[in-house]
């Protein structure tokens, strides 16, 4: 999916609660909704239905666990291209085509788009690049993490 511009939903006091909770860890028994519901306050039912509601407005664009994939002898790369404006969904969809794409951004800058590469082995992200160079025709820029920073999300409530 890519982060496009578009009009902000509106959040009430519950669903920035939820957007907060939902990042913190889920827990791991049979129904993590309802212990979250638990602690919110909320039902089950809502906790899910709001949880769909602001996957289908786009306030949550993913969710899902989230993987250190080098811990796991993998490799996480952020990468950009400099695609034309008239080819850049063509080309969005051909990036996101691809499973170790984790998320696809567009930016106004000449690398317009930007997206994050998560493969097995560190060997695998120059081979998901040339993919995906070879598909489109557009020149992919790596840049490797060289340190790491936790930055936390939170909205307001």
């Amino acid at each position: 999916m890519v982060a496009r511009d578009r009009t902000p939903a509106v959040l009430d006091e519950t669903d920035r609660l939820l957007v907060n909770a939902l990042q913190d860890d889920l827990s791991l028994d049979h129904r993590p909704f309802a212990t979250l519901a638990e602690k919110l306050g909320l039902s089950e039912d809502e906790v899910l239905t709001r949880t769909k509601s602001l996957r289908e407005q786009g306030v949550l664009t993913r969710f899902g666990p989230f993987f250190d994939a080098a811990a796991m002898g993998g490799a996480f790369c952020l990468c950009a291209m400099a695609v034309p404006a008239d080819k850049f969904e063509a080309v969005m969809t051909q990036v996101n085509a691809h499973a170790e794409v984790a998320h696809n951004y567009e930016r106004t800058h000449r690398l317009n788009m930007w997206f994050v590469l998560a493969t097995e082995t560190p060997e695998g992200i120059k081979e998901a690049a040339d993919r995906i160079e070879g598909e489109t025709g557009i020149t992919v820029h790596c840049f490797p993490k060289l340190q790491e920073f936790y930055i936390g999300f939170r909205v307001a409530a």
